[in-house]
């Protein structure tokens, strides 16, 4: 039986989709952090590049993917789609279990898909450096490899924990020419603020954001690059579905569930959203399921509110659910999900009861990712490994009810960099987080 499934590199999707031509209503607009008015594009220019602030606002159901960008996809570009076999004989399930395969990627992530078209666009506006943060590492190598790839500088403020509990994402980056600075740090006002507060701060996302945007704007051909959240990133990322679709085609297969893990939205949103726009066409209901960790639960206990993204409340406010710009998360392995807020395009189709919003344990996590990397010779990153987690449990559900669902996992990344988080776990250290 046929397990995995290519495209050919000239079966390369050529242009991103847009969902924000398929909403029901348009997003609610960003307000200015200091006036709390709806925030026009121009304010975001001393931020962004030009570009990515077009594909923020627009409408237009489609995006040509530039020549030089897709050069560079296809250094890796199209990922395999696998399925599961031996993870389904192991579970005793009637389901059929398939994986989107992106820890194929040069920084063995999906995060590169975005972080590829954002230095290019900045190298083309003549920008030298950009800045940004990143959680478990995994947004900064791709940034620091896609900065080198055009040319430019990359600065990197890395979570604490994560820089403490992952040395080789560090090594990584700085491989690629990155600079990397802990979070929080003496660096910037910021920083300084934060650890006079705490000086034993484990950090967040959200501080690290204030870092990394503070030394953009003090800093000349500067600017700030983001992994997530926002539109355009999740308009980067849709090539994932867009191939997973016609990879789906060539098994003869159309998922019922989709499952990816979110944090800030970025990889459950690239392989969603195209199936979504499938449903709307057909009429079909997929079932998609976004999976979080219960130490940062901002679906499925957040509320939907305008909230900043960082913690310094320097950015735009954004209206999606959120724990509080303030709320540290515990300091959990997958640090890419250790995030307060939520890409306003997935809290929106959550909102809508589109998106089905569900939250684990992370001991409960690592059990299945012990059980599929045992079964399919993949390790799944943490993050990831919520996303396995929760089709496992699905596919055991079909094995009580004997149905027999087609499920899609979003697998996001490899956890090659993230082995004392499994030593933790097969040692018997790693805890249990209750949610906040």
């Amino acid at each position: 039986m046929k397990t995995l499934f290519h495209l050919d590199q000239n079966e390369l999707p050529n242009q991103w989709y847009n969902v924000q031509a398929d909403l029901d209503r348009p997003l609610d607009p960003p307000l200015h952090p200091g006036t709390r008015e709806p925030m026009p594009p121009s304010d975001l220019h001393a931020l962004f590049s030009e570009t990515c602030i077009a594909q923020e606002i627009s409408t237009d159901r489609t995006i040509d993917i530039p020549e030089p960008v897709l050069d560079v996809y296809r250094r890796w570009r199209p990922t395999p789609l696998q399925r599961a076999l031996n993870l389904e004989r192991l579970l005793e399930t009637p389901a059929k279990i398939f994986f989107k395969y992106e820890g194929a990627s040069p920084t063995g992530s999906h995060k590169t898909n975005t972080a590829v078209p954002q230095a290019y666009y900045s190298q083309v506006e003549g920008i030298k450096r950009l800045t940004t943060e990143t959680g478990a590492g995994q947004w900064g190598s791709a940034l620091a490899y896609a900065c080198q790839t055009f040319g430019m500088d990359c600065t990197v403020f890395m979570v604490r924990i994560s820089f403490e509990q992952k040395p080789y994402r560090k090594t990584m980056i700085r491989t690629f020419n990155g600079e990397i600075i802990p979070s929080p740090s003496d660096r910037t006002a910021a920083g300084r603020r934060f650890l006079a507060q705490d000086p034993n701060s484990p950090g967040s996302l959200g501080m690290a954001i204030s870092e990394a945007i503070e030394l953009a704007m003090v800093s000349e051909n500067t600017k700030y690059s983001l992994g997530s959240l926002l539109n355009h990133v999740l308009l980067h990322q849709t090539i994932i579905g867009l191939e997973a679709q016609r990879q789906m085609e060539l098994a003869g297969e159309t998922p019922d569930v989709i499952v990816g893990c979110v944090g800030g939205g970025s990889n459950f949103a690239g392989i969603a959203l195209p199936f979504y726009r499938a449903d709307r066409l057909s009429g079909r209901k997929t079932q998609f399921v976004a999976v979080e960790p219960h130490a940062c639960p901002t679906l499925t206990e957040g509320s939907i509110k305008y909230d900043f993204g960082d913690t310094a409340q320097t950015t735009p406010l954004l209206r999606m659910h959120s724990l509080g710009h303030d709320f540290v998360p515990p300091p959990i392995h997958a640090g890419g999900l250790r995030y307060h807020g939520m890409a306003p395009i997935v809290s929106r189709l959550v909102e809508d009861g589109i998106i089905d919003p569900i939250a684990y344990d992370q001991v409960d996590v690592f059990a299945s990712a012990i059980q599929f990397a045992r079964a399919q010779g993949i390790i799944p990153a943490p993050e990831t490994a919520h996303a396995v987690h929760a089709a496992m449990e699905i596919a055991k559900d079909c094995a009580q009810t004997g149905e027999a669902k087609t499920i899609l996992i979003g697998f996001s990344g490899h956890g090659h960099f993230d082995m004392s988080a499994y030593s933790s776990f097969l040692d018997g250290a790693l805890r249990r987080n209750a949610s906040p």
